[in-house]
């Protein structure tokens, strides 16, 4: 069982509104006494409603905006998709 030290919860809020919640737990890959060896795992989707118990509970919380440039756009011309399906 992990102990408040060892867990954290994320929040990832994006410019859409969109906001995801995920849980990190420090895992081992030798010994506990081993620093070195110590580091944050795979990331678990949860629920909003968990992170907000777990919040008031006195777990650590890490929100983040993320703001990444959008995406562009590729526009094909028409004349080539009609030129594609005159071939078949």
């Amino acid at each position: 069982m992990h102990s408040k030290q060892t867990v954290r919860y994320l929040c990832q809020k994006y410019p859409s509104g969109n906001e995801y919640f995920y849980k990190e737990e420090i895992i081992t890959h030798d010994t506990w006494d081993n620093l070195d060896s110590l580091e944050w795992g795979r990331r678990r989707p949860v629920s909003k409603a968990t992170v907000e118990k777990r919040k008031k509970e006195g777990y650590r919380v890490i929100t983040t905006e993320v703001r990444k440039p959008k995406g562009k756009l590729f526009y094909f011309p028409a004349a080539n998709l009609s030129q594609k399906e005159d071939r078949r």
